[in-house]
């Protein structure tokens, strides 16, 4: 019976204990959570003193406004224009001496009128005479050994482009040359022809300017294109046209005019062999 009291005892006093310590415990659990949900932007409030209030109900002395320098823009230089550069100027050359076949004006004594052609033969020219004094000089091309003629005729038409009809004879010796070809750059009389009386003869332009200077036709006289052309302008319908024998040079006497020695056709004279 005694240990049931004492124990009954323990008890009773055991209870208030567990009470106070379930009390302080909830107790410090609600200061924590009070401390831990506290806003962190709240500041404790600070009491203002006189001076600071004093401070701001004193107005701040007015400050003496200081000049500002606003820079002024300053415009940019003009320069003046620049000149392009000029072109070069090259330096003339010198002239080029003619050579022996240019065409050129020549000293040259004559009998003849003005507008008379006299073909030199023996040195592949042509001389238009300009006056008793001067001749215009062209290089030509003469007829090939055999061909070679000489004698007196008249421009009888003249002819731009002409078109080039092979005679029957220059047929029979070449039968692989065309019966006909029409005026153009490769029809061998070239830009001009000037037709000598009633022959085949023809004095003509080429497509071949390096035939200039030798013996290679068929009795025709070829000159360049640029050549017969300008003899063309010159030479009118009906105007003399003197062929020099190829020895005439070897006949003329010293100041003999060149187309002095020139008398009568010889054998192969262009009207016999047309």
């Amino acid at each position: 019976m005694a240990k049931r009291a004492k124990r009954a005892k323990t008890e009773t006093l055991a209870l208030p204990v567990a009470g106070r310590v379930a009390i302080g415990a909830m107790a410090a659990a609600a200061l924590g959570y009070g401390l831990l949900s506290r806003p962190a932007s709240i500041q404790p409030t600070k009491k203002s003193t006189a001076h600071q209030v004093l401070a701001l109900s004193t107005p701040a002395p007015a400050r003496t406004p200081t000049p500002v320098h606003i820079p002024v823009p300053v415009p940019a230089p003009v320069s003046a224009p620049i000149a392009p550069p000029s072109p070069r100027i090259e330096t003339p050359k010198a002239a080029v001496a003619p050579g022996r076949l240019d065409r050129q004006v020549v000293d040259y004594v004559s009998r003849q009128t003005p507008g008379t052609v006299v073909i030199d033969t023996e040195n592949t020219f042509l001389y238009l005479v300009l006056n008793d004094g001067q001749a215009m000089r062209y290089g030509i091309g003469v007829g090939r050994e055999g061909f070679t003629w000489s004698g007196e005729q008249t421009v009888a038409r003249k002819t731009a482009w002409p078109d080039w009809r092979p005679p029957s004879e220059m047929i029979s010796r070449q039968p692989y040359l065309p019966r006909f070809m029409a005026g153009g750059p490769g029809n061998p009389l070239g830009a001009r022809a000037m037709y000598l009386g009633e022959t085949e003869y023809r004095i003509h332009g080429t497509n071949k300017p390096d035939t200039i200077g030798k013996r290679v036709s068929s009795g025709c006289i070829r000159l360049t294109n640029d050549d017969v052309t300008d003899l063309y302008e010159r030479v009118k319908i009906g105007a003399k046209v003197i062929v020099l024998p190829a020895t005439s040079a070897h006949r003329s006497s010293p100041g003999t005019p060149p187309d002095a020695a020139f008398q009568t056709p010889d054998q192969a004279s262009p009207s016999q062999r047309s």
